[in-house]
């Protein structure tokens, strides 16, 4: 029977690249049992399947070449039962990274499709939400520089990568400006937390309550009129607003270059009686 396989052959016998079997001989994870000095071809032996099936069966299981060595050199029960349950934790870590990952983007697809339905685009319209956590941050901003440098500043103070923050980033104008009609610059900066964790310090509960709210196809420098709008409504209703606005770009630069599907929300806490 025969016994020494060359590189090729033992990538097709274990379904494994040539080069990941030539780079396990470089680092000395896995290194051919014989050299022949006439061509300098490397050959491995039947007596070296276990090993490189041990190194595929970890491999799978997420485990790092460098713990997989220290398990080949160092074999024992307690070792690999020691390594199993790391690579356990390591793993529980990893689903609950793609769970929060499964949710944002569950959360994102629902704000596109409920931004995208169109018969709602213009009109006033009373709506219930929940409670609902952000990270909040004073900031003066007049113009879309003094956005972009507010989230640059809202990045530094949650230790966040600011590129999470599509579509969860709002602004908001103080109850006192809305009352005196004073739209053209904005008092803080904020982001959904999505269940993220954040600064206690920066982190704001909104109330729950009925909004009134309107979207509208445009960004926050299409705003002003929309204010407008929901003042006077507001007003002719009788209500009082009770907290200060939550202004939200749902659909803009970040997700398509038309413009004419840009949608910004606009939601008011109001009590109606």
């Amino acid at each position: 029977m025969k016994d020494l396989f060359t590189v090729g052959e033992m990538s097709k016998l274990f379904n494994i690249n040539i080069k990941t079997l030539r780079y396990y001989d470089e680092i000395n994870l896995f290194k051919p049992i014989f050299i022949d000095k006439t061509n300098s071809y490397r050959y491995y032996s039947t007596e070296q399947f276990e090993q490189l099936n041990t190194i595929k069966y970890l491999k799978a299981l997420g485990m790092s070449l460098k713990n997989i060595d220290y398990h080949l050199k160092e074999r024992s029960i307690d070792n690999i039962m020691d390594l199993l349950k790391k690579q356990k934790k390591i793993t529980e870590e990893k689903m609950k990274d793609l769970e929060s990952i499964k949710q944002k983007i569950e959360n994102r697809i629902n704000q596109i499709n409920y931004a995208s339905y169109k018969e709602n685009l213009d009109v006033i319209q009373e709506i219930e939400f929940e409670k609902r956590t952000i990270v909040l941050l004073k900031q003066r901003i007049k113009s879309d520089n003094d956005l972009e440098l507010s989230i640059r500043q809202l990045e530094n103070k949650t230790n966040k990568d600011a590129s999470i923050f599509n579509g969860k980033v709002g602004v908001s104008i103080c109850m006192d400006k809305l009352n005196y009609r004073i739209f053209d610059e904005y008092d803080y900066i904020f982001l959904f937390t999505e269940g993220e964790r954040y600064n206690k310090n920066l982190v704001k509960v909104l109330s729950q309550g009925v909004y009134v709210t309107i979207r509208f196809c445009g960004t926050h420098r299409d705003s002003p009129m929309y204010y407008d709008k929901l003042l006077r409504y507001i007003e002719e209703k009788g209500y009082t607003i009770i907290e200060n606005s939550i202004e939200v770009t749902l659909i803009d630069f970040g997700l398509t270059v038309d413009k004419s599907q840009f949608v910004t929300e606009i939601q008011i806490l109001i009590n109606k009686y």
